[in-house]
């Protein structure tokens, strides 16, 4: 319970932080800041983080390569997402 309570957090920080670093203007909200961070935090442990040679985010196994790779992964998720937007409302 408290390592899914720990993803939804780190979700939604690392979300948020993406979504600022992508320069995002909408008002997402908290619910799909958590939903981008924790899906970017998959994204990045099946396939950023096997790359750098770091574990995925985990409680017992915390490191930063983690939390890099996870925040990439929400990255790239922000920036496919915003490229979907783009293509339909223009």
């Amino acid at each position: 319970m408290i390592n899914v309570l720990a993803w939804l957090l780190a979700g939604g920080v690392l979300g948020s932080l993406a979504g600022r670093l992508m320069r995002i203007k909408s008002q997402q909200g908290v619910i799909l800041n958590i939903a981008v961070g924790v899906l970017g935090a998959a994204i990045g442990g099946w396939f950023i983080s096997p790359m750098l040679g770091v574990g995925a985010f985990d409680l017992q196994a915390f490191n930063m390569g983690a939390l890099v790779a996870s925040l990439v992964g929400a990255l790239v998720l922000l920036a496919i997402l915003n490229l979907a937007h783009r293509s339909t409302a223009g």
